[in-house]
């Protein structure tokens, strides 16, 4: 069993979108046999994207795993969304992998998702290597690709196949560590060639610079490397695949996945050079009292597995899928959910292949396989035979943009809830709220695109229509000049008539104190009994505001004189009292507009970092100052919240794709008179509408 996992591969497809990763996986399927066509995703029909949404925007938005076998090696592909909207799912899937392939545009070269994925990379410390697609496209560059890289990925890139022709003449490769030269004819088959006279010289200064690295690696091959002594091919390729096991560095060739160039090798690396679950080794868990305990990947120990992606269907139920990171597990029985705490069972083991899902009889450790119908269990949960340990979970994405929603039919207010509760259960990259003061229901995620795209999987899945909305800003109501009035509750209808009266203060306080009542009455003219009304009548009135029904905040209200009546006094007449003085102090106390304030920090390129300091200026921004993390700059203002609802996407545009930011309420300012008038006359013109 131990060889059955020695030759397993599990192997993340990764990069920005438009790389071609799924054209590359759909390529690579058809070489292997597995498919007897090429899928294209310009034409709906490839085996990895097969979401209606992915065909009609022809891109990945989920992850999709596919399994085939390559000379004896079972190779898992691990397809995985390169667009931020949906690059959450990516991120849950990473730490299931082994490795990373990291597929680059030999046009644009790497992009802002590619340098994410490289991060999830160096955290897991997951080998990889570097697959410079679309090298027949017009402006592409083999070269320039691979200097940025080693910027991007971080990481020291080792070219092991150089391109013979470039744009439309890009015909084959040249091995470096063979020697060897191979052409493509126009149905992707290669035949070997001599390496071309023009690129002798280039090829022998890069196979001197690849020994050189290599040997590096290694004390004994360094001394014959210096001592000119000559180093045998298999030696090379030992010492080779250890450093990539090691994520000393990344290997990187060339391809053509429309032309089939290239592709018939990539497995063959991966099958010599990429790290089994055997060679990734033991996981880290924690155990019951949180301190850590290894897990290996052992087919007789106990079994482990880690649930990483959940997939909900309205007619089968919840799909969990899950890495035996150790154990044998069978086609049914039971296993404990050490997140939850519960005991689940199952009754099929399943493998998934694209959109088709195959019973399997058992998984054994570096298994990527599924089981449906599991009650409490989702992404992020530990399954066990019964050890109380768990394996530590990603954070989710945090999201950067929110709507309010709400359905497009009345009758399915109860429905739409349940069915966004169901799309969280399978997207970590959306969080769902309900604003109590703007009375909404609030839907974020990682840009409006992935709203959207929920918005349509709830509309095909369950049948529930949703409209989006830039949600409504919560305001507040404070005052700046202190006044002294009178409240009174008068009224007389046959027998016990109503009376309160009371003398109230009201003073504006700092930012961020709330509201403060103070009780002065002394004498009794009040009794005790009723100053509580007298406080619950502020406290209502003033939730409901006095400029356009926001909340007031950041007052003291001081009761310090009153009369009552023997028979007709109440805890209702004071109450209405107390009410009635409030509005009569707010309406001379100066009622001031106050805006959320976002402290927000800004992730750019260097060279971004003057626009991003303009365009925080130009929505009434003020910037703290600014910090350095690697090779970007961290730009660090307060932002009202009212010009930043829709900031994702301005970013993005600014940057590239290569800004990310996040924010956290600060505080509450005083929104500037002009502004403060448009909001009141909007709010109260939307009032009059929903009249």
């Amino acid at each position: 069993m131990s060889e059955e996992i020695k030759t397993m591969r599990n192997v993340a497809l990764a990069g920005h979108g438009g790389a071609g990763k799924t054209t590359l996986a759909e390529a690579m399927l058809f070489k292997a046999g597995v498919t007897n066509r090429l899928g294209k995703v310009e034409e709906g029909n490839t085996v990895m994207d097969f979401q209606p949404e992915e065909t009609r925007k022809q891109q990945s938005i989920n992850t999709s795993f596919i399994k085939y076998t390559h000379n004896k090696h079972t190779i898992t592909l691990i397809d995985t969304p390169g667009d931020q909207n949906f690059f959450s799912a990516a991120k849950t899937c990473f730490p299931v992998a082994d490795c990373m392939a990291f597929v680059i545009d030999g046009v644009g070269g790497p992009s802002a998702m590619t340098e994410e994925a490289a991060a999830s990379a160096l955290e897991y410390n997951l080998p990889g290597f570097v697959i410079v697609n679309k090298l027949d496209r017009e402006r592409s560059d083999f070269s320039t690709c691979i200097e940025a890289c080693k910027t991007a990925l971080k990481k020291k890139i080792l070219p092991i196949f150089y391109p013979i022709g470039s744009e439309d003449d890009f015909k084959g490769y040249v091995n470096i560590i063979s020697g060897q030269a191979f052409e493509y004819d126009a149905d992707g088959k290669s035949s070997k060639i001599d390496v071309p006279a023009d690129m002798l010289d280039d090829i022998e200064l890069a196979k001197e610079e690849f020994v050189e690295n290599v040997a590096e690696l290694d004390d004994e091959l360094l001394e014959k490397y210096l001592e000119g002594e000559e180093i045998t091919e298999d030696k090379l390729k030992a010492a080779f695949r250890q450093g990539i096991l090691d994520a000393q560095f990344y290997p990187a060739i060339c391809s053509s996945a429309t032309k089939m160039i290239g592709i018939d090798v990539i497995s063959d690396i991966i099958n010599d050079y990429m790290p089994s679950p055997l060679d990734r080794g033991d996981w880290t868990a924690k155990d019951a009292n949180g301190e850590d305990i290894i897990v290996s990947p052992d087919p007789d120990a106990e079994f482990c597995g880690f649930v990483f992606n959940t997939i909900v269907d309205p007619y089968a139920g919840r799909l969990s899928l899950f890495r035996v990171i150790s154990g044998t597990l069978g086609k049914e029985g039971n296993v404990f959910n050490t997140t939850k705490d519960k005991k689940e069972r199952f009754s099929q083991l399943l493998e998934i292949a694209g959109k088709e899902q195959k019973n399997i009889t058992r998984a054994i450790p570096g298994s990527i396989v599924a089981v449906a119908k599991l009650k409490d269990t989702l992404t992020g949960d530990t399954l066990t035979g019964g050890k109380e340990i768990q394996i530590p979970a990603p954070k989710p994405m945090p999201p950067v943009i929110s709507f309010a929603i709400s359905p497009k039919a009345k009758s399915d207010e109860d429905k739409i809830h349940e069915a966004v509760r169901k799309i969280l259960e399978e997207d970590t990259g959306l969080l769902l709220n309900r604003n109590e003061e703007t009375k909404q229901t609030v839907l974020s995620g990682r840009g409006l695109v992935h709203i959207e795209v929920t918005a349509e999987k709830i509309q095909r899945k369950f049948n529930v229509g949703m409209d989006i909305e830039t949600p409504k800003v919560a305001y507040r109501e404070t005052f700046k000049k202190k006044v002294r009035v009178q409240g009174k509750h008068k009224k007389q209808s046959g027998g016990h008539g109503q009376y309160g009266d009371c003398w109230i203060v009201l003073e504006p306080l700092p930012s961020g104190s709330g509201f403060e009542f103070v009780d002065k009455i002394v004498g009794g003219v009040i009794p005790k009994n009723y100053i509580p009304a007298v406080e619950a009548g502020v406290r209502e009135a003033s939730q409901t505001g006095i400029l356009a029904g926001f909340p007031c905040v950041d007052f003291r209200v001081t009761v310090d004189f009153g009369s009552y009546h023997s028979v007709d006094s109440s805890e209702m007449a004071f109450k209405m009292a107390g009410t009635l003085a409030f509005k009569n102090a707010a309406k001379d106390a100066k009622a001031t507009l106050l805006e959320p304030i976002m402290k927000i920090a800004v992730k750019v390129p260097e060279d971004s970092t003057g626009d991003i300091m303009g365009d925080l200026n130009s929505r009434r921004g003020r910037v703290l100052g600014m910090d350095s993390e690697d090779d970007k700059q961290i730009i660090n203002a307060l932002v009202p919240m009212a010009e930043i609802l829709r900031y994702a996407p301005d970013l993005s545009s600014m940057t590239g794709g290569r800004g990310t930011f996040s924010m956290e309420f600060a505080q509450y300012d005083v929104v500037p008179g002009d502004l403060s008038q448009k909001v009141i006359d909007k709010v109260n013109a939307e009032k009059e509408e929903n009249k």
